[in-house]
């Protein structure tokens, strides 16, 4: 594919700046950089996009969320330890014990619920890593895909600013035949029409690359117009099919971890009106008389100021009517969770059968829109070794015509047109691809090839 030509234009030395300004304004330019541009590789914008992305950070909140779920469950079997005082005067008949400090401990001995919790949040520390996973490949394939974009309609505006400079001298040339009467004013008013529709095409490319600057500047967190994409750093994208074999996706491997959690969940919270518990206390007590003469009511020397008291607790949880609604509660949860993953894996397998079905027609359109580049290109070469050579008419009264600068700039412009058709087709199947990757699992090549381009 033919790039756009670049003209270097060499510095005048009359308008060159003096050196001894030169110094302040490499200054401003460092300390003012959000008005400079600087080329920035897809790896780049990917890593930032994953950092900068909420949602890897609201999954990631997730993640610890889960983690600490699971040590609650583990250390409700660690005895916790308090202490306090309930130091206070009464009058008379004392109203309880007349303890100055004391201290307590208690800890789950056994429970048939809590093993189902531990499994439960286990499993959802399995659904929050590999939800994370998920929302990074996610962010991955935005991320690609808006670069990939930019790059393109960059090189497409470049293109299209090329075209406008070929119909203004073709709006020049048809001013002239015009004028001249060899072209009458039908033509002149198609070739402001197609100078009119160029311009257009020129805004809406300017508009495209406005859009997604910002869309780029908000996944990364980079300043509006700071980015200059780099297109040697997009390397190609694999061309895969189902036949090469799907994978576990995150999201639906998390979703199938998040129903299993809540499976467990419910049949702990089945359990707990079913089955007994075991739990162990302790309790120590530093008791003094003088603040409600505890000691008058009981026999002499029977009153001492250390008390211990420990002992096991067994609970069975007869007619509790809360617990078995909770766990109806629940068991409904893991059945709609379960449900869901069902959903999510289905309609993962109807986006794969969508995105194989339309990667062919896209394959073969971006095949047509390279070959008529191409031809394009080459009738190009040979209208301009024509013109070059003058042998653009035969002799004969059948002969061809004398090729013209009308037809040179005509030849241009149809090849730059189709040099951007070509780039479109080439996007669209790129972002196929792409969603390929994703829908069969394999972003983890994406982000491979990314990182050893």
């Amino acid at each position: 594919m033919t790039e756009p030509m670049t003209v270097r234009l060499a510095p005048n030395p009359r308008t060159a700046w003096p050196s001894f300004l030169l110094a302040p304004i490499l200054l401003a330019c460092t300390l003012a950089p959000l008005s400079v541009k600087a080329q920035v590789s897809l790896t780049t914008v990917v890593d930032l996009a994953q950092r900068n992305s909420s949602t890897v950070k609201l999954a990631e909140a997730d993640l610890e969320k889960a983690r600490a779920a699971l040590a609650q469950t583990q250390d409700a079997y660690i005895p916790n330890f308090q202490i306090g005082s309930t130091a206070g005067y009464s009058h008379g008949f004392p109203a309880g014990q007349p303890s100055v400090g004391s201290a307590s401990m208690q800890s789950l001995v056994f429970s048939y619920s809590q093993r189902q919790y531990t499994k439960a949040a286990r499993a959802g520390i399995d659904a929050a890593n590999l939800a994370l996973k998920d929302a990074k490949e996610q962010v991955a394939l935005d991320s690609s895909t808006a670069y990939i974009e930019f790059d393109t309609v960059n090189r497409e505006l470049a293109a299209a600013q090329q075209q406008e400079t070929f119909t203004a001298d073709l709006l020049r040339i048809e001013w002239q035949r015009n004028e001249a009467g060899v072209d009458s004013d039908l033509d002149l008013w198609q070739t402001r029409l197609k100078v009119a529709e160029l311009k257009l095409q020129r805004v809406r490319l300017e508009t495209r690359i406005a859009t997604l600057a910002k869309q780029l500047s908000v996944l990364t967190g980079l300043p509006v117009g700071s980015i200059l994409p780099d297109h040697a750093s997009i390397p190609e994208i694999p061309a895969i099919s189902v036949g090469d074999g799907p994978r576990s996706l995150p999201g639906i491997a998390a979703a199938s971890a998040k129903a299993r959690a809540m499976q467990f969940q419910a049949v702990g919270d089945d359990l707990a009106w079913r089955r007994p518990q075991i739990g162990f206390g302790a309790v120590y007590n530093y008791d003094i008389n003088e603040l409600n003469n505890y000691a008058l009511y009981y026999q002499p020397n029977t009153f001492t100021p250390n008390n211990v008291s420990f002992g096991f607790s067994v609970q069975f949880p007869f007619f509790d009517f809360a617990l078995r609604a909770k766990a109806k509660v629940t068991a409904a949860e893991a059945l709609r969770a379960r449900v869901e993953a069902e959903q999510a894996q289905r309609q993962d397998d109807v986006e794969v059968a969508t995105l194989t079905g339309s990667l062919r027609e896209l394959d073969a359109l971006a095949e047509v829109a390279t070959l008529k580049q191409q031809i394009a290109d080459a009738q190009l070469k040979t209208v301009l070794v024509q013109l070059d050579t003058g042998n653009g008419a035969s002799a004969g009264p059948n002969g061809q015509a004398q090729l013209t600068p009308k037809a040179e700039q005509l030849a241009k412009i149809d090849e730059r047109q189709k040099y951007q058709e070509a780039l479109d087709a080439s996007l669209s199947l790129a972002k196929a691809r792409l969603g390929l990757l994703r829908a069969l699992g394999h972003m983890d090549d994406w982000l491979h090839e990314l990182h050893s381009k």
